[in-house]
């Protein structure tokens, strides 16, 4: 979650079209992406045929996820896309229980809620001078949307390992993006400096990568109360990034919402081992 954190910083220093480096994130982490380990053989081209359709489906999710967060990051200020694109665990949680059959209990919403409160204090989207604006919230709000398609869609991915579903979900969301970027974007002029290409690469090749599928890896492990809570360690450090580096503006309030982020996690933390301890 702490390299997630730094994706908006990075985006910030790459000046391309933002469809352009979803389509070179993908592109280039497809291929950082071949390092991970994978079965072979037929067993997993059949479970790969099996879920062909969800593998289409969240690679198409996955590279409009990152089109849309760009264009946001893009659009306002660091802080508000992060608080829109962090609504994604708010509908996971509450989506979980009509399609996982996960208990939904009044503490875990309580958690959570505390927490995108916490996310609200933050982002001081309601400032004077935060520099939000609709048009990027909006983005943001999108990028939520197929980015709760992609966390979901992951999870019913019975057979298959993390690092399988990641590799192919990239090349897929690369083929998907590639007619979108050559019909709706002029790509004849784009050039980068030294500096700017290894930005590029760094959000591609570890970020893909490695990270990713990290993260996937976790998430079938994971009640869908535990992926809220946690994925917001990502938004408070985006948010501690961007005041000393983007210079925006850090106040109590902001200061308050970060201790209500991570007080639910901890609290959640407490009450699993605890319930742990006791089950022994």
């Amino acid at each position: 979650m702490l390299v997630f954190a730094t994706v908006g910083l990075i985006v910030r220093h790459i000046p391309l079209l933002e469809s352009v480096i979803a389509f070179c994130r993908a592109f280039l982490g497809a291929f950082s992406s071949l390092s991970l380990p994978a079965q072979k053989g037929e067993a997993a081209r059949e479970k790969l045929w099996e879920h062909r359709y969800k593998l289409f489906s969240c690679g198409f999710a996955m590279g409009f996820t990152w089109i849309f967060l760009f264009k946001a990051f893009a659009s306002t200020t660091v802080a508000a896309a992060v608080i829109c694109y962090y609504m994604a665990p708010i509908f996971v949680l509450f989506f979980s229980p009509f399609s996982f059959g996960e208990q939904l209990t009044k503490g875990k919403v309580l958690s959570v809620l505390f927490a995108f409160c916490g996310m609200i204090l933050v982002s001081g989207i309601f400032g004077e001078s935060s520099g939000a604006n609709a048009e990027g919230m909006i983005y943001g709000l999108l990028a939520a949307f197929f980015y709760v398609c992609v966390m979901m869609i992951n999870k019913t991915l019975g057979g298959l390992t993390p690092y399988e579903s990641t590799l192919v979900e990239v090349i897929l969301a690369a083929l998907i993006l590639l007619p979108y970027v050559f019909w709706t974007e002029d790509v004849s002029h784009l050039v980068l400096t030294g500096s700017e290409w290894g930005y590029l690469l760094f959000l591609s090749l570890f970020v893909i990568g490695f990270t990713y599928a990290l993260f996937f890896s976790a998430l079938p492990k994971l009640e869908a109360a535990a992926i809220a809570l946690y994925t917001y360690i990502d938004p408070i450090v985006a948010v501690l990034l961007s005041t000393f580096l983007l210079h925006e503006r850090f106040t109590p309030g902001m200061f308050l919402g970060a201790v209500l982020i991570l007080l639910p996690t901890a609290v959640q933390e407490i009450r699993s081992f605890h319930n742990k301890v006791k089950g022994e």
